[in-house]
């Protein structure tokens, strides 16, 4: 049984690391009232993003540099991502669009922009398999900590993991504090409860806005480095995502909006998702596909408990999806 645990864990976890940064980045951009259904897109740019900076760092050079070959494809997925953020800020607080289209639109058009860079760099390496295998950075992306294979069970479940998940979980843990022990959150959560509000009392609601939504979304684009980075093992393959995007939103409901209960929250929606991995051979099909729909029912599980309850603390932000328009305040 101990066998069992020590393997599937590491597993959920890495499944789970992406929609933790994804998860992340939404409560952040909830948390300003912006209801951000393009994060799947988002997570998408993120990934291409850190692929087209790895790929051209590796032709540039015959000897990787470790500490180049993270920066490079960090600050692109950065810069990716923080693109789609200010589009989708432009979009909806500026001129005010629906969110829920935009969001939409946002996520076809990123896995359309990641689906064409992807294909016109597979073109370029003319690989039999339509695929990148950015396997030098890879390596670094995943390397673990060195004493990780000494500690036994321990670890393993705990100590082989790339930088990256650890860096989702401090992430967590940071945004948790801030939202709920600074200032700056208590503005945020005011500006996402009620913009009119917010703005009497002197806070610049666009503004708030506009950083929450690009930071959000500079996060939830490492969840998609980190997809391709550690978890695929550097190989970029276009529709290669499948729904860990809306995953990643299903995850916000499922967390309540809490940051710190996402990393929990984040290894039970990886462990779920791979069930269907272990059960026993021979299980029929239909079982299988059964198994798939975990994550997605025991998220409506936890929204009608949560409704139920009607707690104020356990619910959205009150402008939520809501465009403010200042002149009816």
């Amino acid at each position: 049984m101990l066998f069992d645990i020590v393997s599937f864990f590491p597993r959920a976890v890495m499944q789970g690391v992406p929609l933790l940064f994804g998860g992340t980045g939404e409560i952040i951009t909830e948390k300003s009232g912006n209801l951000n259904l393009g994060i799947p897109g988002i997570m998408y740019v993120g990934g291409i993003c850190g692929v087209i900076g790895a790929f051209l760092y590796e032709q540039s050079t015959v000897e990787l540099n470790s500490a180049l070959a993270i920066l490079i494809p960090v600050l692109s997925c950065l810069l990716g991502s923080l693109l789609m953020g200010l589009l989708y800020c432009f979009l909806t607080v500026t001129l005010r669009a629906n969110q829920n289209v935009t969001g939409l639109a946002m996520t076809t058009f990123g896995i359309g922009i990641g689906n064409f860079f992807g294909g016109s760099l597979i073109k370029l390496t003319d690989a039999e398999v339509p695929s990148i295998a950015l396997s030098a950075t890879s390596r670094v992306f995943s390397k673990s900590l060195p004493f990780a294979d000494s500690l036994g069970w321990f670890g393993k479940m705990f100590l082989s993991y790339g930088f990256l998940a650890y860096a989702a979980v401090i992430i967590a843990l940071i945004t948790s504090y801030v939202i709920n022990k600074t200032r700056v959150g208590l503005n945020l959560r005011a500006v996402g409860e009620s913009p009119a509000t917010a703005d009497a009392a002197g806070i610049n609601v666009n503004r708030y806005k506009y950083i929450a939504t690009c930071v959000g979304s500079m996060i939830a684009g490492l969840g998609g480095l980190y997809y391709v980075m550690d978890y695929a093992c550097g190989v970029w393959s276009n529709d290669a995502f499948g729904d860990r995007g809306w995953l990643a939103i299903a995850l916000v409901i499922f967390s309540i909006w809490r940051p710190n209960l996402a990393i929990i929250a984040s290894i039970l929606f990886g462990g779920l998702y791979i069930v269907y991995l272990y059960i026993p051979a021979g299980t029929q099909l239909y079982m299988m596909e059964l198994y798939k729909m975990l994550p997605y029912l025991v998220t409506i599980i936890v929204l009608v408990v949560v409704s139920m309850r009607k707690k104020r603390e356990n619910e959205p932000p009150a402008a939520l999806g809501l465009a403010y328009f200042r002149e009816e305040r």
